[in-house]
């Protein structure tokens, strides 16, 4: 039997139509905020053979069947300050079109359904002392009200118990958003942008970096280096999806 918040939700969609945000179907239910049955139901996790230090996909199934630490092309290259990632799905829709309402439209009413996301992909991983988000700039936070990372590690931190520490690793310097720039810019734009507050709270400590979406990873690799400065043994990223 449908739960009164089920039934009041679709006599709603019957006054006010709304439609799916991925596929565009008019809605007469959403398990999802915005997002059918049907969409909600094909997101699945990335699968396959991964880079064991960045999580990048690699293009081959067989890939590190012969060499299980072959590392891909970028981080030979230039090998990240962090320990090891991990991303959890493809940044493609419909998941796309959810981090994008959630994180530039304010709809965080899919805080939620996106942690539970996370919380039923999420690895077997080592034993972390503590988890951090990604932070903002306060300028941006006020702009944005909230920082997405954030709203992910606290629903992981619910699921799952791992401990959360929200305002240590704050962002100094209001930098420009990364998807506008080059490698080299992204580097330049990040450089000591990032700083530990408390750096007997990560001395010593496996830290996990929470973030929503992985590009190249200059981001996280900044907040890294900060947190290696202060003393961490090992730093781990954690996002929910990841480019292709």
């Amino acid at each position: 039997m449908p739960s009164l918040t089920a039934v009041v939700r679709q006599v709603l969609h019957l006054v006010l139509p709304v439609d799916c945000a991925s596929c565009g179907a008019a809605l007469t239910e959403d398990p999802v905020p915005f997002f059918c049955r049907q969409c909600w139901g094909d997101i699945r996790p990335l699968t396959g053979p991964t880079c064991p230090r960045c999580g990048r996909p690699f293009a081959s199934s067989v890939t590190l069947t012969h060499s299980p630490n072959y590392l891909c092309s970028p981080c030979r290259l230039r090998r990240p300050t962090y320990t090891g990632a991990w991303s959890l799905y493809p940044y493609t829709p419909p998941l796309q079109d959810a981090i994008r309402l959630f994180k530039y439209r304010g709809k965080v009413i899919l805080a939620d359904a996106l942690g539970d996301l996370m919380v039923a992909a999420w690895p077997r991983s080592p034993a972390i002392d503590l988890m951090m988000p990604v932070p903002l700039h306060p300028a941006r936070l006020r702009e944005r009200e909230f920082n997405q990372s954030l709203l992910l590690a606290d629903r992981l931190n619910r699921r799952l118990s791992l401990p959360l520490s929200y305002d240590n690793l704050v962002r100094l310097r209001r930098t420009e958003p990364q998807t506008e720039l080059s490698r080299t810019a992204r580097l330049a734009n990040l450089r000591k942008a990032f700083a530990v507050l408390r750096p007997d709270e990560v001395k010593g400590k496996r830290i996990v970096l929470v973030d929503d979406v992985m590009t190249t990873g200059t981001t996280v690799n900044e907040c890294a280096k900060a947190l290696r400065k202060a003393g961490a043994a090992d730093i781990y990223v954690g996002t929910l999806a990841r480019t292709l």
